[in-house]
């Protein structure tokens, strides 16, 4: 194919068994950030650009945040709590607010950002233009490759960044006559640019400003800090050292550090700050980051022996041995878990061209290639032992990007872990559960300091550093329902695996997130039962022009889901005596929270009034009155249909496209409701230009990660559900996906299954999980039941 002119090298990028169904493929250099591609390996991420005069790798690593640990406690909130909760009672909303923001607020009111730790730059002087050219992403083996053939040779890149050995990893080879003379500098971080790239239909082509085949030198701060410093770490490496950033007020109290080693068959040498290699074939990179975070209250390690460490020891290693590891490490999870749509090879053609066409041309391959997509995105940015998949997952350009990458937890952080228990990724979760028992300890001081409430509780947003207090502002942080939907996400890692080591570490963290709430909730002054006071239903202004109310939907679904998961907790546990009372009280709770309602035009009512059809924003991207459909199974087809047809009046009020993410919510509740053709429509709108960049990425724009996990989760919901005590099978298909299969999909109960269907029919079923259970199996409205085998496997037999 032809592509800008040139042609594309006959390659193969990856070793799939269905060519091309796993790589991201493109005709030409990253110019803008959102065209590069991502590797990682959960604690060190890199972007990659393919350059060809120069190879530019953006770093980061999951550790690097601004500010140091803080306590953000507004002293002044418990004395002022109960008045703000009257101000509540008597409707008048803009006092209430008033009074939160001047004394519930946390101070900073803002938390820490997550940065960048700069880039690394690989220049290549006196290269020729390329005359064929290819830049891809395998994902079966987590490798970036570029290569390129000109009149000096061929010329071939692997990027990755290995589990195993904890370094990112670049080997350039030359063939074919070719050699490598090249530099490599260290660049400082800066402000991130965000470019928007958009479709341009006068010329068919996704433009980006600086897009070129020599994607040199972006704009940056012209001034390096003087706390960052590079030096030569021998004669074939380069240490950098520096400071995190100061934000908010609260000054910078991490360290960091970068070492970046080469091994070549030419010359090495370093020369002041730049790393020189002279007529060599073969070139391998060895780069390292980390900070000296320890803990969310312990900021003394020692980065710089960590990152010496890690590239001497990656260094001695044979690169064919040390790429053998890293794709074994990776395909020992990612391999669970395969899915075709459709039934037809991949398209012909570059990612980025497909996405332009996405919106309005069916291709399943797509949809299939982006819950792949999904899955290494989630494996490249929650490991064991690294931090959670923050709102960009581990990719950021700058020190101050966009809601600072944080964690924001009435809905983003959640919905980036809706995809890792059905696609086979369980493990993805840990890093999640740690963060949780960290905001147990400093949830426990905001519940006791700004509502004299025992057990622990978070607000809408969190850090590295663990903050609990409410944020931002009214309109966004007086939300005190974050650590309960964080519960009730971890619910799903041990419900999907029924592991006793995971419910023993989630029980006491679920048990005290409740208990909270039976000292916060308070009684509705009208009578309708407990409710969160002060609280918002998410980000979105009610008729009164403000979003503070009491008792709003998403609270009261979230705290069942909660109390349950809590008393459920207690008996798998073996039901200990000490937590009896406990448990006892979080019953009582439970049994007297305000119920759903029903508004007068047949819709889910978003607040305990019936306020939405005069709230101000009829499309607004949050749907949080509708968690009761999806992510949890309160409400459903088979036990509340009124609710859903009262969800169905929400959804087609607030419109099918909204943000990333809120375009990825709407496809899994239509989905759940076992509307296929809707979720299709929807789905097709996200994977367009308009919601996808042409890495991939989700646009909110601009770039956030939880819509591509919440795609993937709402393409898996349309072939496999489990609610309810039954495993659905096939129940929003659409008729695009007339063929496919998919294998290693998971269920609720410790259940995978392999699935296969055409002309939309279910041709084969089989299953794995405890041995001896009884599955119920719903197809096409009937119910099957399925007992499993002593080897624990079994097949539905299909007329």
């Amino acid at each position: 194919m032809a592509v800008c002119g040139l042609a594309a090298l006959p390659f193969k990028l990856g070793a799939t068994t269905r060519p091309g169904a796993l790589d991201l493929i493109y005709g030409k250099p990253a110019g803008e950030w959102v065209e590069a591609l991502p590797v990682g390996n959960g604690r060190i991420g890199g972007m990659v650009f393919g350059g060809v005069l120069q190879e530019r790798i953006q770093l980061n690593e999951d550790t690097l945040w601004a500010g140091s640990p803080y306590d953000p406690n507004n002293p002044d909130a418990a004395e002022n709590l109960a008045r703000v909760r009257e101000l509540i009672d008597r409707g008048e909303f803009k006092q209430a607010a008033d009074l939160t923001a001047a004394a519930l607020m946390a101070k900073p009111l803002r938390q820490m950002p997550y940065g960048t730790a700069g880039d690394i730059l690989i220049d290549l002087p006196g290269t020729e233009a390329p005359r064929t050219y290819e830049r891809g992403l395998d994902l079966h083996e987590a490798i970036q490759r570029t290569s390129y053939r000109n009149g000096q040779g061929a010329f071939l890149r692997e990027t990755f960044v290995s589990p195993v050995d904890q370094v990112l990893v670049v080997r350039l080879t030359a063939t074919d006559g070719g050699k490598l003379d090249l530099n490599v500098r260290y660049r400082h971080p800066g402000p991130a640019q965000y470019g928007l790239v958009r479709y341009d239909g006068s010329s068919g082509e996704l433009r980006a400003a600086g897009a070129s085949w020599d994607h040199r030198e972006p704009l940056r701060s012209a001034e390096r800090p003087a706390d960052i410093a590079i030096q030569p770490d021998g004669a074939s490496a380069l240490l950098i050292t520096g400071k995190n950033v100061s934000a908010e007020g609260i000054p910078a109290g991490l360290s960091y550090a970068v070492n970046l080693r080469a091994v070549a068959d030419g010359r090495v040498a370093t020369d002041g700050e730049t790393l020189q290699v002279r007529g060599a074939e073969t070139v391998t990179l060895y780069v390292s980051v980390a900070t000296s975070h320890v803990t969310f209250k312990d900021v003394s390690g020692d980065p710089v022996s960590r990152v010496r460490r890690d590239t001497i020891a990656a260094a001695q290693r044979p690169y064919a041995e040390l790429k053998a590891e890293h794709v074994r490490s990776h395909r020992e999870r990612f391999d669970r878990f395969d899915i075709e749509l459709g039934g037809g090879a991949s398209p012909a053609g570059p990612t980025d061209r497909r996405i332009i066409h996405a919106a309005h041309r069916d291709d399943p391959a797509l949809a299939a290639l982006y819950v792949q997509y999904a899955r290494y995105l989630l494996l490249s940015s929650s490991r064991e032992g690294s931090q959670p998949a923050n709102l960009q997952g581990i990719w950021n350009e700058g020190n101050f990007p966009p809601w600072g990458s944080k964690y924001t937890i009435n809905i983003n952080t959640e919905m980036n872990y809706w995809p890792a228990a059905p696609a086979n990724l369980t493990e993805c979760f840990e890093p999640l559960l740690r963060m949780v028992e960290d905001l147990t300890v400093t949830g426990a001081v905001t519940a006791r300091e700004m509502y004299g409430a025992r057990g622990w509780m978070a607000h809408h947003n969190t850090d590295l550093w663990r903050a609990t207090a409410p944020i931002d502002g009214p309109m966004w942080g007086m939300w005190p329902a974050g650590g309960a939907w964080l519960c009730t996400t971890l619910w799903d890692w041990y419900d999907y695996t029924r592991d006793p080591q995971v419910l023993k570490r989630l029980y006491p963290v679920i048990r005290d997130a409740a208990l909270f709430f039976v000292d916060a909730l308070v009684e509705d002054p009208q009578g309708r039962g407990l409710v969160t006071s002060p609280s918002i239903s998410p980000e979105n202004p009610h008729p009164f022009g403000e979003a503070i109310c009491s008792g709003p939907a998403c609270d009261r679904q979230i705290l069942r889901d909660l109390f349950d998961r809590a008393r459920m907790a207690h008996d798998a546990v073996g039901q200990p005596k000490k937590d009896r009372k406990i448990i006892a009280e979080i019953a009582a709770a439970r049994s007297r929270l305000a119920p759903d309602r029903i508004g007068a035009q047949g819709q889910l009512q978003e607040w305990l009034e019936d306020w939405d059809a005069q709230a101000p924003d009829q499309q607004h991207r949050h749907v949080s009155h509708l968690y009761a459909v999806y992510p949890s199974m309160q409400m459903n087809l088979r036990d509340t249909p009124d609710f859903i047809e009262a969800a169905k009046v929400t959804l087609n009020t607030r419109g099918d496209l909204a943000t990333g993410w809120g375009t990825a919510w709407r496809l899994c509740l239509w989905a759940r409701m076992g509307e296929a053709e809707r979720a299709y429509s929807i789905l097709k709108g996200l994977l367009g230009f308009e919601r996808t960049y042409p890495n991939m990425f989700d646009a909110h724009p601009p770039f956030q990660i939880d819509g591509n996990f919440g795609g993937a989760a709402g393409i898996l919901e349309m072939i496999l559900q489990s609610w309810g005590g039954e495993i659905h099978l096939l129940p929003a298909l659409p008729s695009a996906w007339n063929r496919g299969r998919v294998r290693g999909i998971r269920a609720r109960g410790g259940v995978v299954a392999n699935l296969a269907w055409d002309q939309g029919r279910l041709v084969s079923a089989n299953f794995s999980g405890p041995k001896g259970s009884e599955l119920k199996l719903r197809y096409d409205g009937a119910v099957h039941r399925l007992k499993l085998a002593k080897d624990g496997t079994g097949q539905l037999l299909l007329p």
